[in-house]
């Protein structure tokens, strides 16, 4: 599901005022009390419409309900990664697969000139490799709860292979990285396992991984 969104909107009630002052100056007295007293015919059924349930919002929409994307980060730091430079491009893109599609008329985070690499098709959730001179990108989709059960399991064999990645590139460190991806943190401008992270973050049904190769260490 590529997704919708609910929209709240809160409503104020100034009717038993407006009407309180409109009634002066006519030659008919109405009170308050009267007022309000007209008013409130209709408010049990009206307090029982509006009224929101534990699976509503304030509109009264239904909100979704699903079950938390979990991953088993334990699992996978026990799997032993060959390390690899971040230029062994070749490398990098035989961990995440078989490249599906090549578009060298892309571009990089920085709008610079760049070669994408996808490893699915366009109907399925989307795991990419951005290689331009500057930059290493590794994108993937990230799951939401209420998402299918299909789209779940794409999402974490995605993750799992930028996990492996990112170890491979920045060793233990890099597989913390991608732990604290995943837990919803964002880096930025960080030195870590002999690699320069411009940018980390899980957010948006997307994470990005995106390492500054000229800033990489020898």
């Amino acid at each position: 599901m590529w997704k919708t969104t609910l929209q709240t909107t809160m409503i104020g009630t100034t009717l038993a005022a407006g009407l309180a002052l409109s009634a002066c100056g006519t030659d008919k007295q109405s009170t308050v009390e009267e007022v309000a007293s007209t008013i409130s015919t209709d408010t049990p059924e009206s307090q029982e419409s509006a009224t929101p349930t534990a699976d509503s919002d304030m509109d009264g929409a239904v909100s979704e309900q699903g079950v938390p994307v979990t991953y088993d980060l334990a699992t996978w730091s026990k799997d032993t990664v060959e390390p690899v430079k971040i230029d062994a491009l070749d490398n990098i893109n035989a961990t995440f697969g078989k490249v599906i599609s090549t578009d060298e008329n892309s571009l990089d985070y920085a709008s610079n000139p760049a070669t994408k690499y996808r490893f699915m098709t366009t109907k399925a959730p989307y795991l990419d490799v951005i290689d331009s001179q500057k930059y290493l990108e590794l994108g993937w989709y990230y799951a939401n709860p209420t998402d299918s059960a299909e789209e779940k399991e794409q999402s974490k064999s995605h993750a799992k292979k930028a996990y492996q990645v990112s170890r491979q590139l920045m060793g233990e460190e890099g597989g913390k990285v991608l732990a604290d991806m995943l837990n919803g943190q964002i880096i930025k401008n960080q030195n870590v396992g002999g690699q320069k992270i411009e940018l980390a973050k899980c957010e948006f049904y997307s994470c990005m991984l995106i390492l500054n190769k000229s800033a990489a260490s020898t």
